[in-house]
């Protein structure tokens, strides 16, 4: 590799070049029985010597992929350094052979440099297709251990580009899932809404399901959804057998209440019975009054024309009936144990 002004070492010294008679060097020296691929230092390189090796998808910058990969290096730096190759070494320029993305989000950020691997070899090596991409599971203990580690929820929200939920339901993933599902889980993607339907059923249910789901190949939160729906309700932890139908209230409450009441019916009926005798002779003796002065025709025109309200309730008053008086009528009218509330229209 030519050394060019604008390409810096990042970590300088880290890997000095040992002397020719220097026996205990930090690693191993020539002849090796294999070739690394890389320069064993870090170089930093100016966004614009690179190239692209390939052309990027239109619209790609509006992917939710892209921008979780900006909000992350924003967040906590770029972690995995550029893959470059020089492909003539007399011409300035650097070919990109992993890291397009990555290179697009940094001149989003502002960023002039990044920190990249010098390839020593254009090998046919692709490198986004030889990967392990971590299962959901490896997710979920990734970032419990990150929560352990004290890195707040509100960190990993902003660095996944996600909201603060989608943290919560992946750091409880697990919760309510028993640990031979776990298992059989270990190395599949799937999304939390299929352990969201998972968590409705029991042990052994929760087992059998997650092996059909891997047994067809769909650990999909419908596929997950469906298996519940079929679930016999004995086998599932959110079903509440039937309780016998049990009546409103505290009975002792109840049996307190019907007592109070009880008590002031007795009051009321005591009140009625002591002033009865008073209000019935006040009653009579009223009603004969009003008798005699409703049979004068001089008083009852006069109030007839300045008071037709007060004739009314006078008239009441004369047309009321004792309940002695409508007892002994009923008797002269339908004889002994005639009904003596016809009187009063019931």
């Amino acid at each position: 590799m030519n050394d060019l002004s604008t390409v810096k070492p990042l970590y300088p010294g880290a890997f000095p070049q040992p002397d020719a008679g220097e026996d205990n060097a930090p690693y191993p020296k020539a002849p090796l029985n294999l070739t690394l691929g890389f320069d064993l230092e870090t170089f930093q390189i100016p966004l614009e010597e690179l190239m692209p090796s390939k052309k990027v998808p239109d619209g790609v910058m509006t992917t939710r992929k892209f921008k979780q990969i900006v909000s992350s290096i924003r967040e906590i730096g770029l972690i995995e350094p550029l893959s470059v190759i020089k492909p003539d070494p007399n011409a300035a320029g650097f070919l990109l052979l992993d890291g397009n993305l990555r290179v697009l989000a940094l001149k989003e950020l502002g960023q002039d440099t990044a920190p990249c691997l010098i390839a020593k070899d254009f090998e046919t090596y692709t490198y986004n297709h030889r990967i392990n991409r971590l299962s959901t599971v490896q997710e979920h203990y990734m970032l419990r251990r990150a929560i352990d580690k004290g890195v707040s929820k509100e960190r990993l929200a902003r660095a996944f580009d996600v909201n603060l939920s989608t943290i919560n339901s992946r750091i409880n993933l697990l919760h309510g899932i028993c640990p031979k599902a776990v298992e059989l889980l270990q190395d599949h993607q799937f999304t939390p809404d299929v352990t969201r339907h998972l968590r409705k059923m029991k042990a052994a249910r929760q087992i059998e399901a997650v092996e059909l789901m891997i047994a067809a190949n769909t650990i999909t939160a419908a596929h997950a959804d469906a298996l519940l729906k079929a679930t016999p309700p004995e086998q599932r932890t959110d079903y509440k057998p039937p309780q016998p139908e049990q009546p409103k209230g505290d009975p002792l409450e109840q049996i307190v209440r019907l007592e109070r009441e009880m008590s002031q019916v007795q009051e009321k009926y005591k009140h009625a019975e002591e002033n009865y005798g008073s209000e019935l002779l006040n009653l009579v003796v009223a009603k004969g009054y009003l008798k005699k002065l409703m049979e004068n025709e001089a008083v009852r025109s006069y109030v007839a024309r300045h008071a037709s309200e007060i004739l009314e309730q006078f008239e009441l008053v004369l047309n009321t009936v004792s309940m002695e008086e409508a007892v002994e009528q009923a008797e002269r009218e339908e004889g002994p144990g005639g009904n003596p509330f016809q009187m009063f229209g019931q």
